[in-house]
């Protein structure tokens, strides 16, 4: 199983589709990554649940409690 895995989402400030590289290895991470098309900060949080489903969620970087 490759523990690196490309994941498209969705930039919350200009709305384009761009791919984040997320390690599956990391149950739990949060970590902030420049949007590719309009270089603003996004919060990239990823889960992966027991059974290995990847959950990400992408928020703008004000956003996050």
């Amino acid at each position: 199983m490759n523990l690196l895995e490309v994941y498209e989402v969705q930039c919350p400030y200009c709305g384009e589709l761009i791919e984040c590289l997320i390690d599956r290895s990391i149950v739990d991470q949060q970590y902030i990554e420049d949007c590719q098309v309009c270089c603003k900060p996004m919060v990239i949080t990823a889960s992966v649940s027991p059974q290995g489903k990847l959950n990400v969620v992408v928020s703008g970087e004000n956003d996050v409690c």
